[in-house]
């Protein structure tokens, strides 16, 4: 995906046929790319089956964002950038929000490829395609993105392209990538998620400085007011070269898109309640069951949404900082998830909304369960001496308690882990050998989270273990998130149905001593760098499958986190101004088809609500 970390992050490969003098022999051609498979789109689909291409455009939608912001530079490891900037670019290829790992053409008409030799690919651009100011998009702007990212970017950027060795424009619309690797079969298509910039708009501007000067781009949106750390609009662009392509029909329906920033979640729930703004994605439990129930949901002014997705839950929880001396046991960090009592949490204070996460794949069929297969075995048994024991049994689950608020035998078994460990109960803390306490910091940017975070401080209380809770502004918590300036924090490791290249950065060894990356554990593996390699070049889903469960039992086995909760739907509240489609994305939330229904009086073809 445009790595954005949110959602950071989807990967892609293989579908082409066209001649070229140095491929003449075996190179294909196509208008789509999957990594394992075939795009389920032919080349002369009219639009995403998710989108109602009839959609009216006009209208606006008001969306909020949490804290401030002070760059327009999503791209440097400086800054908080702007919500929603990312709809000022394109990049050479999108998603299908219905498949798990599939790239359509966007600034790329064609791709072009070898599928014996994941080594190279070359992207055709689309003749008409456009910057903001009219400049043509061509093959010199993709080589000098590339090269920008590559030497200025933030060091996730930097990760994420590490394998790929030259971008070279072949002709003034043809650009080729080379690798490093002939067998990563996801580098091909992760090359067609980048934002591509202007040339002529960065080459005489300082890129690695936050600023908030409004910068170019091709996308279906510019920006349109920017009231600094407060308020940013978008409006749509009528001349957007790329609204009557298949891949777009249907999108980007709004003409004007704003993300007005509150201070925390409680301002901006009464800024919704008080019609601030129009659609809200609602991320408590306790919130989503008791507090909407003012006026208008009542009066059927605003609609609750329960929306199912097919997406992997991802990891979710208090992650350890392992560069922490008093971190680095794995018995302790056991010993400490112990103290954390989901089945009391979500029964009193989540009202039951949710499932207990075991799995970095949960909800899907890459989580290991059971006992290693044949096929996992021969991944993880090399590496056996350096691997912990329970790698090579069931997979590891997260404990379960009674959910009486006392957690009894959780914590007997935590008491009887830290002793093993070294640690034992004097003089009112739990101290190691040295006669030293054990005392850490949970770091929060959201303030909300105390009270999840309280009951699992009391829990290690009575351990002997003093857990302080500091609240931070977003400038200052990413700024520490970069610099692994933390004990432990609460934070999420997104998945995808066909992971790849993006787990270089959240589990590599080079990842953890690269400041900036999304490695916040500090996990050092032999093993798990291995298996990262081979879910990169796995030909087949078969293949991929066996890869990520082997390293999701590593993961698990390791405990890098306290893991947390899950919902398989989407949870969102709107104000009643929008039509939807009638047809859902599997793996998306999909308010980017959504239209205003200020901007027609009646239901328009494909609409159902």
């Amino acid at each position: 995906m445009a790595l954005n970390f949110r959602t950071l992050l989807a990967v892609c490969l293989i579908g082409f046929t066209l001649s070229a003098p140095t491929h003449a022999n075996s190179t294909r051609s196509a208008h789509a790319l999957s990594l394992h498979g075939q795009p389920a789109l032919p080349a002369n689909f009219s639009h995403f089956p998710y989108a109602n291409p009839n959609a009216p455009k006009g209208g606006r939608m008001r969306l909020n964002a949490i804290g401030t912001f002070d760059s327009l530079n999503p791209f440097i490891n400086r800054g908080v950038a702007a919500a929603g900037i990312s709809n000022i670019y394109d990049t050479l290829t999108t998603a299908s929000k219905n498949e798990p790992f599939s790239r359509y053409g966007l600034l790329a008409k064609r791709m072009e490829y070898d599928p014996n030799d994941a080594s190279w690919i070359i992207y055709h651009l689309r003749p008409e395609a456009r910057f903001h100011d009219g400049q043509p998009v061509r093959a010199a702007d993709v080589v000098f993105t590339f090269d920008l990212i590559k030497s200025k970017g933030s060091p996730g950027y930097k990760a994420y392209f590490a394998e790929v060795e030259k971008v070279e424009a072949l002709t003034p619309l043809a650009v080729k990538f080379s690798f490093r690797s002939k067998t990563n079969r996801e580098l091909p298509l992760i090359v067609g998620e980048m934002s591509i910039l202007p040339k002529h708009f960065w080459q005489s501007r300082e890129f690695d400085q936050t600023s908030l000067n409004t910068p170019l781009g091709s996308g279906p949106y510019m920006i349109s007011h920017v009231d600094p750390g407060k308020r940013i609009s978008y409006k749509r662009n009528p001349d957007y070269w790329g609204r009557d392509l298949p891949v777009n029909r249907g999108h980007h329906n709004v003409d004007d898109m704003t993300y007005i920033y509150y201070r925390d979640g409680t301002v901006a729930f009464e800024g919704f309640k008080a019609g601030k703004y129009d659609v809200r994605f609602e991320n408590k439990a306790k919130t989503w069951a008791t507090e909407y129930n003012f006026p208008a949901v009542r009066n059927g002014q605003v609609q609750l949404i329960e929306q199912r997705h097919s997406n992997p839950s991802g990891m979710q929880g208090f992650v350890y900082n392992m560069r922490r001396a008093h971190l680095q046991d794995r018995i302790v960090r056991q010993a400490i998830a112990l103290a954390f009592d989901f089945e009391w949490s979500n029964r009193a204070l989540f009202y039951s909304a949710y499932e207990r996460t075991n799995s970095y794949f949960e909800n899907s069929e890459l989580a290991a369960t059971d006992t290693p297969n044949r096929q996992e075995l021969k991944l993880l048994k090399p590496w056996q001496k350096t691997l912990p024991a329970e790698v090579f049994s069931p997979a590891v689950m997260a404990p379960v308690s009674q959910g009486d608020g006392y957690n009894r035998a959780a914590l007997i078994q935590a008491q009887r882990l830290l002793r093993e460990a070294g640690w034992t109960y004097q003089n009112g803390a739990l101290r190691n050998a040295a006669g030293e306490p054990m005392r850490f910091e949970m770091m929060l940017v959201q303030p909300e989270f105390e009270r999840i975070v309280n009951p699992f401080r009391r829990n290690l209380a009575r351990l002997g273990i003093r857990l302080d809770i500091r609240i931070l502004d977003a400038a200052q918590y990413i700024q520490r998130l970069r610099q692994f300036d933390f004990d432990m924090t609460v934070t999420g490791f997104p998945a995808s149905n066909s992971p790849g290249n993006e787990l270089w950065n959240f589990w590599s060894s080079q990842a953890a001593d690269t400041p900036g990356s999304g490695n916040l554990s500090g996990l050092k593996s032999p093993a798990v760098d291995q298996l990262i390699a081979g879910i990169t070049q796995a030909r087949t889903r078969t293949d991929l499958i066996t890869h990520v469960r082997a390293l999701d039992r590593i993961l698990r086995a390791e405990w890098l986190v306290v893991p947390h909760y899950h919902t398989p739907v989407y949870r969102i509240a709107s104000w009643q101004r929008f039509g939807r489609p009638a047809q859902k994305p599997l793996y998306d939330d999909g308010i980017e088809t959504w239209w205003a229904l200020s901007a027609a009086k009646t239901a328009t073809t494909g609409a159902s609500e």
